[in-house]
């Protein structure tokens, strides 16, 4: 199988963005002030997480993305929106609040093994996500498919009318969900659930045949087209009216599992908008997964890697 072309595709996002912040060093000793270990820190990186994590994904594929989110005035949203810009294909438009923080996550790394992260949080103004929306309203006509990546830190306060308002324009719309509370996902065509999050809102399962009905029943429930649980070692579900498909993981290495959430469902967004159908679609989002995990932290997939792997394995 050929892959389309990724470079007409163009994906709107809107979420949760955050700034991940690496410092990478060396232990060789305790403190002697607490025991715990001290990192002589010898690089420092910074990438796009959450849903601007989403967008850099979306970007390395090749396709345009449209970014709306919100930051606070301050270092790390000039950070995030100079990090976006340099991505190129993404168009960030990250309102600035004054009374919020941007989001950061810094975790402090020695020989490849995460020691500590600590995340720097507060929710966005009403006032500013009311303006978030009227963005909405106006970018929803350019894009060929609409992403909503909720992280659960309150950028998509109105994702409920989000879904309706691009329904109503005939656009698909795919959703990361957080939480349980998945009314609020209600006539969303495709939710993206991992594992964990699903047991969360469905309850525990025995065998296949149990989680089948359960995962079937949620999403006839909630209206949506499809369901896709995503199961880590296990592969991914994709849960249809006109059936089941499972794909079986295809890592051979499994190195870091962080972000490849972001990657799947940037992966179905991009091929969706460009013509391909819902099978097709999680095939190529499985194997995007298989690619990413083998990296270390919130990293990304091009489409001339998707292409190469399908080469080394078919």
């Amino acid at each position: 199988m050929k892959l389309p072309s990724f470079d007409k595709a163009r994906v709107l996002v809107v979420g949760d963005v955050m700034l991940d912040r690496y410092w990478f060093g060396d232990v060789s000793r305790i403190s002697p002030e607490a025991p715990v270990p001290v990192l002589k820190v010898n690089k420092v990186e910074e990438r796009p997480g959450g849903a601007a994590n989403v967008a850099r994904n979306i970007a390395e594929l090749g396709a345009h993305c449209t970014l709306l989110s919100v930051v606070g005035a301050d270092e790390a949203g000039d950070c995030l929106q100079r990090l976006l810009t340099a991505q190129g294909r993404v168009d960030a438009l990250l309102h600035r609040d004054e009374s919020f923080s941007t989001i950061v996550k810094l975790r402090a790394v020695a020989r490849q093994q995460q020691l500590l992260r600590i995340d720097f949080e507060t929710p966005p103004s009403h006032e500013v996500l009311q303006a978030k929306l009227a963005d909405f309203r106006s970018k929803l006509p350019d894009c060929d498919v609409v992403l909503l990546s909720d992280y659960g830190k309150g950028g998509l306060t109105h994702i409920a009318e989000m879904i309706q308002l691009a329904r109503a324009a005939h656009k698909p719309v795919l959703v990361d969900p957080k939480g349980d509370e998945y009314e609020r996902y209600r006539g969303a065509t495709l939710l993206t659930p991992n594992r964990s999050e699903f047991r969360d809102v469905a309850g525990n399962w025995k065998s296949e045949a149990e989680l089948n009905e359960k995962a079937q029943k949620l999403r006839t429930e909630l209206g949506l087209e499809a369901l896709l649980v995503t199961r880590s070692e296990e592969g991914m579900s994709l849960f249809r009216e006109q059936g089941i498909l499972h794909e079986p993981t295809l890592a051979r290495e499994v190195f870091d599992v962080s972000g490849a959430g972001d990657t799947v469902i940037a992966t179905l967004a991009v091929m969706l908008a460009s013509g391909a159908d819902m099978v097709e679609a999680v095939r190529i989002a499985n194997r995007a997964a298989g690619v990413v995990v083998a990296k270390l932290g919130t990293a990304v997939v091009s489409r001339e890697e998707i292409q190469q792997d399908m080469g080394n394995q078919d």
